[in-house]
């Protein structure tokens, strides 16, 4: 795949590139020097600061955990008020 280098030194990724990467309109791109043959891209997407939190390892390791357990169906469905608060209590 080719790109050409516009006006202002702007690239064009092709579409087969930005899907591959998942590189969407607004996002940053880091280009890499491999060997000083070859140069890598990928797509950069800002997080904001007071998201930052969900995005790291710990969390998203609970998110996978959680989506396993509705999968396999070790899940109830919502407590009612008096339930939740039980809960409250009892732990």
């Amino acid at each position: 795949m080719k790109a050409r280098v516009c006006a202002w030194a702007q690239i064009t990724l092709p579409t087969k590139v930005r899907r591959q990467r998942g590189v969407r309109e607004g996002d940053g791109v880091a280009f890499r020097s491999i060997r000083t043959v070859r140069t890598s891209c990928m797509g950069l997407r800002t997080i904001p600061a007071d998201q930052a939190w969900f995005w790291t390892d710990g969390w998203q390791a609970g998110e996978r955990e959680a989506s396993e357990q509705i999968v396999d169906g070790k899940t109830s469905g919502p407590l009612s008020e008096a339930e939740f608060l039980a809960e409250l209590v009892t732990d």
